[in-house]
Protein backbone atom coordinates (compact mmCIF):
# COMPACT_ATOMS: atom_id res chain seq x y z
CA UNK A 1 0.00 0.00 0.00
CA UNK A 2 1.59 3.36 -1.12
CA UNK A 3 1.68 5.66 2.27
CA UNK A 4 -0.27 8.33 1.49
CA UNK A 5 0.84 10.53 4.73
CA UNK A 6 1.59 14.36 4.46
CA UNK A 7 3.83 16.64 5.57
CA UNK A 8 1.10 17.82 7.81
CA UNK A 9 0.40 14.55 9.19
CA UNK A 10 4.34 14.79 10.67
CA UNK A 11 3.32 18.19 11.67
CA UNK A 12 0.19 18.12 13.83
CA UNK A 13 1.15 14.38 14.71
CA UNK A 14 -1.79 13.03 12.55
CA UNK A 15 -4.14 15.19 14.96
CA UNK A 16 -6.56 16.89 12.25
CA UNK A 17 -8.38 19.93 13.73
CA UNK A 18 -10.95 19.95 10.87
CA UNK A 19 -11.39 16.19 10.93
CA UNK A 20 -14.68 16.96 13.44
CA UNK A 21 -15.88 20.44 11.25
CA UNK A 22 -16.24 18.31 8.04
CA UNK A 23 -19.87 18.04 7.90
CA UNK A 24 -23.03 19.43 9.45
CA UNK A 25 -23.55 16.37 11.23
CA UNK A 26 -20.56 16.34 12.79
CA UNK A 27 -20.13 19.56 13.81
CA UNK A 28 -23.80 19.18 15.78
CA UNK A 29 -21.95 16.18 17.18
CA UNK A 30 -19.70 18.24 18.68
CA UNK A 31 -20.89 21.53 19.52
CA UNK A 32 -20.37 22.83 23.11
CA UNK A 33 -22.68 25.47 23.62
CA UNK A 34 -26.06 25.81 22.63
CA UNK A 35 -28.63 28.80 22.64
CA UNK A 36 -32.22 27.40 23.64
CA UNK A 37 -35.60 29.74 24.52
CA UNK A 38 -35.31 28.74 27.97
CA UNK A 39 -32.34 30.89 27.90
CA UNK A 40 -34.13 34.13 26.93
CA UNK A 41 -35.62 37.10 29.03
CA UNK A 42 -37.24 39.73 27.23
CA UNK A 43 -37.56 43.52 29.10
CA UNK A 44 -40.34 45.46 27.76
CA UNK A 45 -41.12 49.24 28.67
CA UNK A 46 -43.92 50.21 30.08
CA UNK A 47 -45.93 53.52 29.15
CA UNK A 48 -49.38 54.70 31.27
CA UNK A 49 -52.78 54.73 28.67
CA UNK A 50 -54.38 51.98 27.01
CA UNK A 51 -53.65 50.97 23.41
CA UNK A 52 -49.83 52.08 23.21
CA UNK A 53 -47.46 50.93 21.58
CA UNK A 54 -44.92 53.47 21.16
CA UNK A 55 -41.88 53.18 18.87
CA UNK A 56 -38.97 54.12 20.79
CA UNK A 57 -36.49 56.05 17.97
CA UNK A 58 -32.93 54.87 19.56
CA UNK A 59 -34.23 51.13 19.62
CA UNK A 60 -35.65 50.15 16.41
CA UNK A 61 -38.48 47.64 16.99
CA UNK A 62 -38.91 48.54 20.54
CA UNK A 63 -42.04 49.81 21.81
CA UNK A 64 -43.04 51.75 25.28
CA UNK A 65 -46.67 49.56 26.05
CA UNK A 66 -49.46 50.59 27.78
CA UNK A 67 -50.14 47.95 30.36
CA UNK A 68 -53.03 46.04 28.42
CA UNK A 69 -50.15 46.17 25.49
CA UNK A 70 -47.76 44.49 28.16
CA UNK A 71 -50.17 41.76 28.94
CA UNK A 72 -50.52 40.42 25.07
CA UNK A 73 -46.81 40.88 25.09
CA UNK A 74 -46.16 38.64 28.14
CA UNK A 75 -48.83 36.02 26.14
CA UNK A 76 -46.93 36.21 23.02
CA UNK A 77 -43.91 35.59 24.49
CA UNK A 78 -45.18 32.88 26.48
CA UNK A 79 -46.36 31.29 23.17
CA UNK A 80 -43.04 31.44 21.86
CA UNK A 81 -41.70 28.88 25.43
CA UNK A 82 -39.99 32.34 26.68
CA UNK A 83 -39.81 32.00 30.51
CA UNK A 84 -39.52 35.19 32.29
CA UNK A 85 -39.92 39.27 31.32
CA UNK A 86 -38.17 42.29 32.72
CA UNK A 87 -40.21 45.65 33.07
CA UNK A 88 -38.88 48.86 33.04
CA UNK A 89 -41.69 51.80 33.63
CA UNK A 90 -41.62 55.26 31.91
CA UNK A 91 -44.19 57.19 34.04
CA UNK A 92 -45.27 60.78 33.96
CA UNK A 93 -42.85 63.15 34.29
CA UNK A 94 -45.06 65.05 36.82
CA UNK A 95 -44.76 61.54 39.04
CA UNK A 96 -40.76 61.74 39.39
CA UNK A 97 -39.31 63.93 42.18
CA UNK A 98 -35.39 63.93 43.95
CA UNK A 99 -36.76 60.65 45.85
CA UNK A 100 -38.39 58.52 43.96
CA UNK A 101 -41.82 58.70 46.40
CA UNK A 102 -43.65 57.45 43.17
CA UNK A 103 -41.52 54.01 43.49
CA UNK A 104 -43.35 53.40 46.64
CA UNK A 105 -47.11 53.56 45.05
CA UNK A 106 -48.33 50.15 45.55
CA UNK A 107 -50.62 51.33 41.92
CA UNK A 108 -47.87 52.46 40.70
CA UNK A 109 -47.24 51.41 36.61
CA UNK A 110 -44.88 48.64 37.22
CA UNK A 111 -47.15 47.39 40.30
CA UNK A 112 -50.12 47.34 38.17
CA UNK A 113 -48.37 45.21 35.07
CA UNK A 114 -47.03 43.08 37.20
CA UNK A 115 -50.55 42.81 38.74
CA UNK A 116 -51.73 42.41 34.96
CA UNK A 117 -49.63 39.53 33.66
CA UNK A 118 -49.93 37.49 36.54
CA UNK A 119 -52.94 37.46 36.48
CA UNK A 120 -54.02 36.38 33.01
CA UNK A 121 -50.69 35.15 31.29
CA UNK A 122 -49.66 31.71 33.19
CA UNK A 123 -46.45 29.91 33.16
CA UNK A 124 -44.29 33.30 32.69
CA UNK A 125 -42.13 34.92 35.42
CA UNK A 126 -42.09 38.64 35.81
CA UNK A 127 -38.42 40.84 36.94
CA UNK A 128 -39.05 43.65 38.41
CA UNK A 129 -36.20 46.42 38.78
CA UNK A 130 -36.31 48.47 42.11
CA UNK A 131 -34.24 50.98 41.25
CA UNK A 132 -35.34 54.73 41.38
CA UNK A 133 -33.71 56.37 38.49
CA UNK A 134 -37.35 55.85 36.53
CA UNK A 135 -38.48 57.42 39.68
CA UNK A 136 -36.07 60.17 40.17
CA UNK A 137 -36.20 63.82 38.89
CA UNK A 138 -33.02 64.20 38.33
CA UNK A 139 -32.43 60.56 36.64
CA UNK A 140 -30.03 59.05 39.23
CA UNK A 141 -30.84 55.33 40.85
CA UNK A 142 -30.66 57.04 44.51
CA UNK A 143 -31.79 60.32 46.46
CA UNK A 144 -29.99 62.95 45.57
CA UNK A 145 -28.39 65.36 47.79
CA UNK A 146 -26.63 68.21 47.89
CA UNK A 147 -24.40 66.80 44.68
CA UNK A 148 -24.43 63.22 46.59
CA UNK A 149 -26.63 59.90 45.85
CA UNK A 150 -27.12 58.99 49.11
CA UNK A 151 -26.51 55.06 49.90
CA UNK A 152 -28.31 54.45 53.01
CA UNK A 153 -31.53 56.46 52.90
CA UNK A 154 -31.35 54.34 49.39
CA UNK A 155 -31.43 51.47 50.42
CA UNK A 156 -34.43 52.28 52.78
CA UNK A 157 -36.39 53.35 49.97
CA UNK A 158 -35.64 50.44 47.50
CA UNK A 159 -36.38 47.91 49.84
CA UNK A 160 -39.83 49.46 50.29
CA UNK A 161 -39.90 49.41 46.70
CA UNK A 162 -39.14 45.88 46.47
CA UNK A 163 -41.52 44.95 49.17
CA UNK A 164 -44.77 46.85 47.43
CA UNK A 165 -43.51 44.70 43.72
CA UNK A 166 -43.72 41.34 45.57
CA UNK A 167 -46.65 42.18 46.55
CA UNK A 168 -48.29 42.90 43.66
CA UNK A 169 -46.89 39.81 42.20
CA UNK A 170 -43.31 40.42 41.26
CA UNK A 171 -41.71 36.79 40.83
CA UNK A 172 -37.92 38.04 41.50
CA UNK A 173 -36.72 41.21 42.55
CA UNK A 174 -33.77 42.95 40.35
CA UNK A 175 -31.86 46.11 42.10
CA UNK A 176 -29.86 47.73 39.71
CA UNK A 177 -28.54 50.70 41.31
CA UNK A 178 -25.60 49.18 42.93
CA UNK A 179 -25.78 50.98 46.49
CA UNK A 180 -23.93 49.22 48.92
CA UNK A 181 -25.53 46.62 51.51
CA UNK A 182 -28.98 46.98 49.10
CA UNK A 183 -29.04 42.89 48.31
CA UNK A 184 -28.96 41.68 52.24
CA UNK A 185 -31.61 44.67 53.14
CA UNK A 186 -34.01 43.44 49.77
CA UNK A 187 -33.99 40.10 51.41
CA UNK A 188 -34.90 40.88 54.74
CA UNK A 189 -37.30 43.29 53.74
CA UNK A 190 -38.68 40.27 51.75
CA UNK A 191 -38.90 37.91 54.15
CA UNK A 192 -40.26 39.72 56.92
CA UNK A 193 -43.48 40.61 54.40
CA UNK A 194 -44.00 36.97 54.30
CA UNK A 195 -42.02 36.58 50.70
CA UNK A 196 -39.10 34.55 50.89
CA UNK A 197 -40.32 32.61 48.05
CA UNK A 198 -39.42 35.69 45.64
CA UNK A 199 -36.02 35.79 44.64
CA UNK A 200 -33.41 38.30 44.31
CA UNK A 201 -31.39 38.56 40.95
CA UNK A 202 -28.84 41.24 41.81
CA UNK A 203 -27.20 43.50 39.30
CA UNK A 204 -23.93 42.45 40.58
CA UNK A 205 -21.61 43.86 38.40
CA UNK A 206 -23.15 47.26 36.51
CA UNK A 207 -20.56 48.71 35.18
CA UNK A 208 -20.44 52.54 34.03
CA UNK A 209 -20.46 52.35 30.65
CA UNK A 210 -21.74 54.25 27.22
CA UNK A 211 -23.43 51.55 26.22
CA UNK A 212 -27.37 52.48 27.83
CA UNK A 213 -28.32 55.57 25.92
CA UNK A 214 -30.98 54.31 24.26
CA UNK A 215 -32.15 52.63 27.29
CA UNK A 216 -32.29 56.18 28.97
CA UNK A 217 -34.32 57.39 25.77
CA UNK A 218 -36.58 54.36 26.63
CA UNK A 219 -37.83 55.40 30.12
CA UNK A 220 -37.46 59.66 29.60
CA UNK A 221 -34.29 59.91 31.70
CA UNK A 222 -31.83 60.92 29.49
CA UNK A 223 -32.28 64.22 29.45
CA UNK A 224 -32.77 64.69 33.80
CA UNK A 225 -29.52 63.19 34.33
CA UNK A 226 -27.36 65.51 36.31
CA UNK A 227 -23.63 64.29 36.24
CA UNK A 228 -22.69 60.72 35.77
CA UNK A 229 -23.32 57.36 38.15
CA UNK A 230 -19.59 56.55 38.41
CA UNK A 231 -20.33 57.08 42.06
CA UNK A 232 -22.02 54.39 42.48
CA UNK A 233 -21.32 52.49 39.03
CA UNK A 234 -18.37 50.33 38.56
CA UNK A 235 -15.35 51.03 36.40
CA UNK A 236 -15.29 49.70 33.42
CA UNK A 237 -11.10 49.19 34.03
CA UNK A 238 -12.05 47.00 36.77
CA UNK A 239 -12.16 43.36 37.24
CA UNK A 240 -11.16 42.91 40.45
CA UNK A 241 -13.57 45.16 41.52
CA UNK A 242 -16.52 43.80 40.03
CA UNK A 243 -15.83 40.49 41.93
CA UNK A 244 -15.64 42.03 44.94
CA UNK A 245 -18.57 43.58 44.45
CA UNK A 246 -20.49 39.96 43.22
CA UNK A 247 -18.82 38.02 46.23
CA UNK A 248 -20.61 40.31 48.54
CA UNK A 249 -24.13 40.34 46.72
CA UNK A 250 -23.66 36.11 47.44
CA UNK A 251 -23.07 36.43 51.07
CA UNK A 252 -26.26 39.11 51.48
CA UNK A 253 -28.51 36.44 49.51
CA UNK A 254 -28.51 36.87 46.45
CA UNK A 255 -30.13 33.96 44.24
CA UNK A 256 -28.87 34.90 41.03
CA UNK A 257 -26.29 37.06 39.29
CA UNK A 258 -26.05 39.81 36.81
CA UNK A 259 -23.23 41.02 34.47
CA UNK A 260 -24.01 44.34 32.76
CA UNK A 261 -23.82 45.12 30.15
CA UNK A 262 -23.03 41.82 28.36
CA UNK A 263 -20.77 41.66 25.52
CA UNK A 264 -18.12 43.96 26.49
CA UNK A 265 -17.77 41.95 29.74
CA UNK A 266 -17.75 38.79 28.50
CA UNK A 267 -14.62 38.06 31.13
CA UNK A 268 -16.40 38.99 34.18
CA UNK A 269 -19.32 36.55 33.18
CA UNK A 270 -16.81 33.65 33.12
CA UNK A 271 -14.92 34.83 35.88
CA UNK A 272 -18.20 35.11 37.80
CA UNK A 273 -19.69 32.14 37.00
CA UNK A 274 -16.01 30.18 37.84
CA UNK A 275 -15.92 31.73 41.65
CA UNK A 276 -19.43 31.26 42.85
CA UNK A 277 -21.47 28.48 40.78
CA UNK A 278 -24.81 30.79 40.86
CA UNK A 279 -27.14 31.18 38.22
CA UNK A 280 -25.28 34.10 35.72
CA UNK A 281 -27.33 36.45 33.91
CA UNK A 282 -25.99 38.72 31.21
CA UNK A 283 -27.42 41.86 30.03
CA UNK A 284 -27.52 42.70 26.30
CA UNK A 285 -28.19 46.66 26.85
CA UNK A 286 -29.91 48.95 24.48
CA UNK A 287 -26.45 50.23 23.12
CA UNK A 288 -25.46 46.68 22.21
CA UNK A 289 -28.73 45.86 20.62
CA UNK A 290 -28.88 49.53 18.78
CA UNK A 291 -25.39 48.68 17.17
CA UNK A 292 -26.50 45.51 15.58
CA UNK A 293 -30.05 46.92 14.31
CA UNK A 294 -28.14 50.15 13.03
CA UNK A 295 -25.29 47.84 11.18
CA UNK A 296 -28.13 45.62 9.76
CA UNK A 297 -29.91 48.80 8.59
CA UNK A 298 -27.14 49.72 6.46
CA UNK A 299 -26.27 46.30 4.97
CA UNK A 300 -23.29 46.04 6.55
CA UNK A 301 -23.64 42.47 8.62
CA UNK A 302 -26.29 40.60 9.07
CA UNK A 303 -28.35 41.11 11.38
CA UNK A 304 -29.73 37.44 12.56
CA UNK A 305 -26.38 35.69 12.12
CA UNK A 306 -24.79 38.58 14.57
CA UNK A 307 -27.45 38.37 16.92
CA UNK A 308 -27.71 34.83 17.62
CA UNK A 309 -23.87 34.54 17.33
CA UNK A 310 -23.48 37.48 19.90
CA UNK A 311 -26.48 35.46 22.14
CA UNK A 312 -24.60 31.99 21.61
CA UNK A 313 -21.30 34.03 22.61
CA UNK A 314 -23.11 34.64 26.29
CA UNK A 315 -23.95 31.12 26.51
CA UNK A 316 -20.03 30.41 25.78
CA UNK A 317 -19.12 32.59 28.30
CA UNK A 318 -20.80 30.83 31.63
CA UNK A 319 -23.65 32.71 31.25
CA UNK A 320 -27.35 30.32 32.24
CA UNK A 321 -29.30 33.11 30.72
CA UNK A 322 -29.90 36.30 28.62
CA UNK A 323 -31.69 39.54 29.03
CA UNK A 324 -32.30 41.02 25.16
CA UNK A 325 -34.64 43.10 23.16
CA UNK A 326 -33.62 40.26 20.90
CA UNK A 327 -35.73 38.03 22.56
CA UNK A 328 -38.99 37.58 20.18
CA UNK A 329 -36.31 37.08 16.91
CA UNK A 330 -34.61 34.82 18.54
CA UNK A 331 -36.89 33.05 19.46
CA UNK A 332 -38.76 32.92 16.33
CA UNK A 333 -35.52 31.67 15.15
CA UNK A 334 -34.85 28.86 17.32
CA UNK A 335 -38.62 27.41 16.86
CA UNK A 336 -37.51 26.92 13.11
CA UNK A 337 -34.47 25.63 14.03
Amino acid sequence: MTDKTHLVDHITGHRRMRRNRKADWSRRLVQENRLTVDDLIWPIFLVEGVGIVEPIAAMPGVNRLSVDKAVEAAQLAADLGIPALATFPNIDLDLRDDHGSEALNANNLINRATEAIKAKVANIGVITDVALDPFTSHGHDGILRDGEIVNDETVDQIVKAAVAQADAGSDIIAPSDMMDGRIGAIRKGLDAAGHQNVGIMSYATKFASGHYGPYREAISTAGLLKGDKKTYYIDPANGAEALRDAALDVEEGADMLMVKPGLPYLDICWRIKEAFGLPVYAYQVSGEYTMVKAAAANGWIDGDRVMMEQLLCFKRAGCDGILTYFAIEAARILSKS
